[in-house]
């Protein structure tokens, strides 16, 4: 998430649901096409999530506060409503098929069952400055960045499957994009005001070390990314109307265009995992786009 003002739109909008993927909205190798109408999500339209049916999931559909279900053919509605004044952010789907969501206004994660929409606390820590974007390893941990934007640092948790929080790092910069390597043995975190990506190894047991300079960028701001099963990076460069593609190596390997300037986060999904969903903030929907290798996370849709 990139600090900014949110504009609510309000509009009327029913749960729809599906389990049978469908044909992307473009087969065109990194042409984005828009996947949801403009302002259908507020200007906190973030963090994408694709469950094992190829439902899309974001968060702030129609007013803040929402999560959204997106059928793979782009029809929407509000999937469910969190209580207690929480806004969503980061999500992700663990082993389980439950879905995990940062709540930044209550320092919480929380989770959500998909089949009753129950939502409880998974997590909490009052200390945290806003558990914003989520990534998950191989054991269902869970990694998640904690910007304080007034101070322009940030920090690294982890939460674990019974919601104990661990800190691993502190005094770095604007903390937002988190994410896994494929082999489960890095962990990617960007600074989006600091514009640098880094990368630690991840250990089995989930501790971080030998931070290192993946890559950094001249202008613009960054916020989530993903990715790929090759270990590629996705990288939403919010500003500049790019998803940036970053090697594992940190080479810079090709810019996406996007139809709308402020691109929020980034999720892989579609029939065979190569279908990139991102939410973008200044147009307040949602755009689609083919990629070349599936996401990371992609399972067999059933």
């Amino acid at each position: 998430m990139i600090k900014k003002t949110l504009t609510s739109f309000v509009l009327s909008a029913a749960i729809i649901s599906c389990n049978t993927a469908q044909e992307p909205a473009t087969k065109e190798r990194y042409h984005s096409v828009a996947f949801t109408p403009d302002n259908s999500f507020t200007g906190g339209a973030e963090g994408p999530a694709v469950d094992n049916a190829g439902n899309v999931y974001a968060v702030n559909y129609a007013k803040e506060g929402t999560i959204a279900i997106i059928t793979p053919g782009g029809k929407a509605g509000i999937f469910v409503a969190l209580p207690n004044g929480s806004v969503g952010n980061g999500i992700r789907f663990n082993s389980k098929g439950e879905m995990l969501v940062a709540d930044y206004t209550n320092h919480n994660i929380l989770k959500v069952a998909i089949a009753t929409k129950q939502v409880s606390i998974y997590a909490h820590d009052s200390t945290m400055s806003q558990p914003n974007d989520i990534a998950i390893d191989n054991k269902d941990r869970l990694y998640a960045s904690d910007p304080d934007w007034k101070t322009g640092t940030g920090r690294i948790w982890r939460v674990d499957t019974d919601g104990s929080i661990t800190l691993l790092a502190d005094s770095m910069g604007t903390t937002n994009g988190i994410e896994v390597s494929p082999d489960n043995q890095k962990l990617y975190v960007n600074e989006s005001v600091q514009r640098n990506v880094w990368v630690y190894d991840l250990s089995d047991s989930g501790t971080i070390s030998n931070k290192k300079l993946l890559i950094s960028f001249p202008d613009f701001g960054m916020d989530g990314m993903r990715c790929d099963a090759d270990g590629n990076l996705y990288i939403t460069r919010y500003g500049k109307g790019v998803v940036a593609k970053v090697s594992p190596g940190g080479a810079l390997l090709k810019e996406i265009p996007l139809l709308g300037k402020n691109s929020s986060n980034i999720a892989f999904g579609g029939p065979d995992g190569k279908t990139a969903y991102v939410t973008l903030q200044d147009k307040g929907n949602m755009e689609t786009f083919r990629v070349e290798v599936a996401g990371r996370e992609f399972k067999p849709q059933r």
